[in-house]
Order: structure tokens, then C-alpha cells, then sequence
């Protein structure tokens, strides 16, 4: 049986800029032959740039390619570019037999003149030559490595520098507006069950909004994250669902005695299950959201990350909350507008696709939470998964 191997993709910055992320996620998440295990934001910094376009071709390439090669890291990925842009890019982790060559062969694809969409790269990139063979224009989409022993170079890079040069990108982006907010938006654990397009399709619809994702983590939640994080709800939920429980009640009882069991007796028994049956709603978004139900996990053990993947992104931009909450649709999916996230990818009020914040102090709270907050654990997740591969 084949080794594990950690193959990453790095979404370019142009590709952020033209919000082609959530169509590239898609490809990945989808054909990619390996486990998604994680995500950063990166702007690279020059000795980063310098130290990358050392080892980005593999012996062997093309002379035209890997001139082509450095002089697009050389541009593309420095802060002082030609055009000015803030060189976001996005990397993301894949972990399985074979690894690399399934990401980079199957799914990102060669350089190609020839139109096609069957890669990323067919699909995203741009390779073009002149009449006497010369490459002038040259745009990936997704940086990768082809070879294994030389992906090892560029993960201690990425290792390296991703606590100086990676995760949370708040503030690095100008803008015209100065009512610039910072939202939280988590796709939930039912779009990692199986490898789909969803996660990728969802992304794409929140680009929607026009904002800028300036941080991306790829987490297990613990039932202590999932308690802290949804605490609020319990209290909400017995008031939101005594009308149901009052509902249940009458339902079930109305036939159950011989004499009339009104509308005020059902509201008066629900008065007292509110409480009991709030408790067991907010239980079971815990254990939805972390695998593992709150009461089978000891007080010692809460700490400990659960079964369920969720990806947190945070997106930056005017109103940022606001355009946020209007593309992700109402919590019921049977009510959300069409082409909304939860409209289009929810399956019911707690399978709804994605959570995002509602103001900007609960974007704070929550961004505590999860991990993307000024002052995150360092080493970062990125550098101990990649360090822990490779053995460092």
C-alpha cells in the first residue's frame, strides 16, 4: 500500500481577485483523490518569494516554462507587483496515497494551449505563446508541485513561513468605503461528509457579495468550542420553540383523555418542557457540529477535537455583514430565497449549509472562538501538520 503523501494547491492571486476561488475549491474537493486537511491565507513575503522561486521547478522542465515559471512568482507573488493588487493566495492541504500526483495530474492539470476544461488549469489558467514560441502570457491559477521529493521542499517553506506570512489578512485590502466589516462564515460538517463540489459551490455563491476572504481554517470543533460557540442559542430556543413543543403536545394529547385538552392546556404543559426541550435542540447542534454528543464526552475530554470538519473563512469588506447574511438565505431552507446558500444547499434548519455571523460583536466572539482572532495559537495548525508529515 502507497505512503500517505501532503500535496498542497495554492490558489493564485488573481484567481482570489476574479473570485474563482470557490470554482477551483469545487475541482478539488470533488475529484481530488486524497483528504482535505487544510487551509491558510498567505501574502508572501519577499524572502518567502525569494526563497519559493529556488525550488519551483522541478529538474527537467522546459526552459520556456520555467522562465515563464519564475517570473510569475517573481511578479504575481511579491506585495510590490506591477499592478498594485494585494497578493492574497489561499493554500490548501491534501493528504493520501499518492497525493501529489493525484492533485497535481488529475485534478490541476498542465499547461496547455490547446482550449480545454477538463483541469483547473484548462479551465482557469491561461498559456499562451507567440508565433516564435515564446510564452507571454503565463497565469496557473493554482501553484502545485509534481514531484514528490521536491513538494517536500516547498511544505518546509510553507511551514516556515506561515506564522510570519500567513493566516489572518484583516486590514491588508483598501477600500473606497470606510464602514469595512469582518464576517464569519462556516460551512458546516454535512458538506465534508463525502468529497463533493458543495463546499467549493457554496464559497462561489458568498462570492456573490463582492468581499474579500482574508483567512481560511480547516478545524474539527471541540464539544467545548461547540458549547461556547452556540451557548447563546439554548436560551433562545426556549422561547423560538415553545410554539412547537405547544404544537407536539396537542397533537399527541388531544385524543389522549376523555375529556377536551384545549389550546391553553397544551401551552401550559409546554411551558414546562421549554426548558427541557431547548437543552436537547442545543445539544444536538453541538453533536452536529462536532461529531460526538456533549453528555458521552467526560469534562476532561471536551477539549479534545471531534469527529466533524468545518471550514471557517472570514470575508472583509463594506456592510460585509449584511451582504453575508442576504446570500446565505433565511435558517429555514424551505423559507431562504432562491439562490441563496441555505436555499440552494440546506437540507433542514440545522443542516443548512453554513453559519454566519449577525453583528459584528458576535463576528468577534466567534472568531474567538474557531481560532481566527489577533493573538492565534503559533505555532499554526498548517505548520505542525506539515512539520508532523515531514517529520521535522
Amino acid at each position: 500500500m502507497s505512503q500517505d503523501e501532503l500535496a498542497y494547491a495554492l490558489i493564485t492571486p488573481y484567481s482570489l481577485l476574479k473570485s474563482r476561488t470557490g470554482g477551483i475549491i469545487a475541482r478539488l474537493l470533488a475529484n481530488a483523490n486524497a483528504d482535505f486537511v487544510g487551509a491558510r491565507m498567505f501574502i508572501f513575503s519577499d524572502a518567502f518569494v525569494d526563497a519559493y522561486q529556488e525550488v519551483v521547478c522541478p529538474a527537467g522542465t522546459d526552459p520556456a516554462i520555467c522562465e515563464a515559471w519564475h517570473k510569475y512568482v517573481d511578479q504575481a507573488l511579491r506585495t510590490d507587483n506591477p499592478w498594485g493588487r494585494v497578493p492574497r493566495c489561499l493554500l490548501l492541504l491534501f493528504r493520501g496515497p499518492n497525493a501529489v500526483r493525484h492533485v497535481k495530474e488529475d485534478v490541476i492539470g498542465a499547461f496547455t494551449e490547446q482550449p480545454t476544461g477538463d483541469t483547473i488549469r484548462g479551465t482557469y489558467g491561461d498559456f499562451i505563446r507567440d508565433e516564435s514560441g515564446r510564452i507571454h502570457y503565463f497565469e496557473p491559477a493554482v501553484l502545485t508541485c509534481p514531484d514528490p521529493q521536491l513538494n517536500h521542499e516547498h511544505l518546509r517553506l510553507f511551514a516556515d513561513y506561515a506564522d510570519s506570512d500567513g493566516g489572518l489578512l484583516i486590514g491588508r485590502c483598501s477600500y473606497d468605503d470606510p464602514n469595512v466589516q469582518v464576517s464569519l462564515v462556516m460551512l458546516k460538517p454535512d458538506n465534508f461528509e463525502r468529497r463533493s463540489r458543495r463546499p467549493g459551490n457554496i464559497i462561489d455563491t458568498f462570492s456573490l457579495t463582492g468581499l474579500r476572504i482574508v483567512a481560511a481554517k480547516l478545524f474539527r470543533m471541540t464539544v467545548a468550542m461547540g458549547e461556547q460557540f452556540y451557548g447563546p442559542l439554548q436560551e433562545i430556543f426556549a422561547d423560538k420553540l415553545r410554539g412547537q413543543v405547544a404544537a407536539t403536545v396537542r397533537r399527541e394529547l388531544g385524543d389522549a383523555f376523555d375529556f377536551p385538552f384545549t389550546a391553553e392546556d397544551a401551552d401550559k404543559v409546554a411551558d414546562m418542557l421549554a426548558e427541557r426541550n431547548a437543552a436537547c435542540e442545543f445539544k444536538k447542534i453541538v453533536e452536529y457540529m462536532t461529531g460526538l454528543h456533549p453528555d458521552s464526552v467526560p469534562p476532561e475530554q471536551k477539549a479534545a477535537a471531534g469527529n466533524a470538519k468545518c471550514l471557517a473563512l472570514l470575508y472583509e469588506g463594506p456592510d460585509a455583514i449584511e451582504k453575508i447574511r442576504t446570500v446565505l438565505g433565511s435558517t429555514d431552507p424551505a423559507k431562504a430565497q432562491p439562490g441563496t446558500v441555505r436555499s440552494d444547499f440546506g437540507r433542514d434548519l440545522m443542516r443548512n449549509g453554513a453559519h454566519a455571523s449577525d453583528s459584528p460583536e458576535n463576528a468577534k466572539r466567534e472568531r474567538g472562538i474557531v481560532g481566527l482572532l489577533d493573538g492565534e495559537e503559533r505555532p499554526c495548525d498548517i505548520a505542525r501538520l506539515i512539520n508532523d508529515t515531514l517529520g521535522r
